[in-house]
């Protein structure tokens, strides 16, 4: 029994899109065209790939492995068509990168967007963790991880190197400081990323090292919601010094005796690197490095 494109392709839409009718959409299909493609991919093996309820839509365990392969599939498909499509120059197609924080890549955006403008540019934000796992599963085509890494699958480019620095609202107590210790940071409350943060794993660790108490005030996801906690007073914000920018209404306090460092690195799949796309643009990214 062999497996038609268009059940393969309505499967992999309904999966990604987490629903028939935004896959649908997708498609530019009717809802129920994509829900019979999908009904006989099941029936044509006796299977069951998604869980359907009326409010939502669940891969199962089958489906899942089966969305492994069609992630490959069309990573695949994406790269022939850029290979037969090469002498147009990148003048048209798409990037999506997978970040910790976006500030690390904009300058190489909007360098790579001036040179070539048909590139359209996806950013999701997430937690170094979460950043990798998009990668892998071929729903980014680039991350930005919070820490070196050494995995052979990978090519890599290091971003930047920074410390560690802590910073408070404008009616904080600490506000007139020009900078302070760890020890300062015992019992302190803090604001803090969620887990699986690689910010919050290094002061984690600093915090351990010289045995002070952490006291987590608030557990908040993404960057922006502990500068927002922050700025309402709700406690002292840990950060890297390449991440807090000059525009921020908020003191940043040097911690004078903390030895971590972040490191920003870009990467992508070595099998993709060979994408006319994704190998202009890291080459973009090591030649502005060296400029």
């Amino acid at each position: 029994m062999a497996v038609s494109h268009a059940q393969l392709r309505a499967f992999h839409a309904v999966a990604q899109q987490g629903s028939f009718t935004r896959a649908a959409e997708r498609l530019f299909l009717s809802q129920p065209a994509v829900s019979d493609q999908v009904r006989k991919l099941e029936e044509q093996f006796g299977v069951l790939l998604f869980n359907r309820t009326k409010r939502s839509v669940q891969l199962t365990d089958l489906g899942e492995q089966l969305l492994g392969i069609t992630q490959r599939l069309y990573a695949v498909a994406a790269e022939a068509q850029e290979l037969l499509s090469s002498s147009q120059a990148l003048q048209t197609g798409s990037l999506t990168l997978a970040v910790d924080s976006p500030v690390h890549v904009l300058p190489f955006i909007a360098r790579f967007n001036e040179r070539y403008p048909g590139i359209r540019f996806s950013v999701v934000t997430g937690n170094t963790d979460e950043a990798l796992a998009r990668l892998f599963e071929f729903k980014a085509d680039f991350a930005v991880l919070g820490r070196p890494i050494e995995d052979p699958s990978l090519l890599t480019q290091v971003l930047s190197t920074a410390p560690l620095v802590a910073f408070v609202g404008p009616g904080h107590p600490w506000s007139e400081r020009e900078s302070i210790v760890l020890a300062d940071l015992d019992d302190t409350p803090l604001v803090l990323r969620e887990r699986g943060s690689m910010t919050r794993q290094s002061i984690e660790d600093e915090m351990l090292r010289v045995g002070a108490r952490l006291r987590p005030a608030i557990e908040v996801e993404g960057r922006e919601a502990v500068f927002e906690m922050v700025a309402a007073g709700l406690g002292v914000g840990i950060v890297s010094a390449a991440e807090f920018g000059s525009s921020r209404s908020m003191r940043v306090l040097p911690i004078d005796d903390c030895q971590r460092y972040m490191t920003e690195t870009l990467v992508c799949l070595r099998t993709q690197g060979a994408r006319r796309i994704i190998e202009t643009f890291m080459d973009m990214v090591r030649s502005s490095l060296t400029d």
